[in-house]
């Protein structure tokens, strides 16, 4: 990618920021699913922020041009969309083991996908 394209540059940025929610996300999921499901002020912190790193996830994603998300199709786009919504919508029906499973799971997948690895 070069500096001469301000589509590519956009680009880049915006899998950096992948890349760097990507290590928030292991580094919450390395703090462990214990202290993640913490009764007390550390586990919501912990809950908090893995929600907000999956809300800050499918909203860069969402950003991504149409022609490099047909160019990943294995990444399911939609799911990340519905993800967001429910988390920032329905907060009272997520389920803090299913966060933590993205955070674990998910969001190294994506990276994965789109051949960026933090």
């Amino acid at each position: 990618m070069t500096g001469d394209d301000p589509e590519a540059a956009r680009i880049q940025r915006r899998l950096e920021d992948l890349v760097a929610f990507g290590a928030d996300a292991a580094y919450t999921v390395g703090l462990g699913i214990e202290a993640y499901l913490a009764d007390g002020p550390h586990g919501r912190i912990l809950r908090n922020s893995g929600r907000h790193i999956l809300i800050q996830v499918a909203t860069v994603a969402e950003k991504l041009p149409a022609e490099f998300k047909d160019a990943h199709p294995s990444v399911d786009w939609v799911a990340l969309t519905r993800m967001r919504n429910l988390i920032a919508r329905h907060y009272d029906k997520v389920h803090d083991r299913l966060v933590f499973s993205a955070l674990e799971r998910r969001v190294p997948a994506l990276l994965a996908a789109l051949g960026v690895v933090p």
